[in-house]
């Protein structure tokens, strides 16, 4: 697996997370952060990690060279 192709499943994996706890996790409380709140965090994070594999995959960095 490529550069590229490991920043897109990071990316969406990451981006699905977060979704999950923005719309399931509301109910519950942890003293420190609110968990949707981080959820939309990790959604934001998700959404780079698949722009900068996209770009990378648009570019060729992900393959190695030999």
């Amino acid at each position: 697996m490529n550069r590229a192709q490991k920043n897109l499943v990071e990316g969406i994996v990451t981006f699905l997370v977060g979704l999950a706890l923005k719309l399931f996790a509301g109910g519950v409380e942890i003293p420190v952060v609110t968990l949707p709140k981080a959820g939309v965090v990790l959604m934001v994070i998700g959404g780079v990690l698949v722009v900068a594999g996209l770009f990378q995959a648009a570019r060729g960095a992900g393959v190695p060279e030999n």
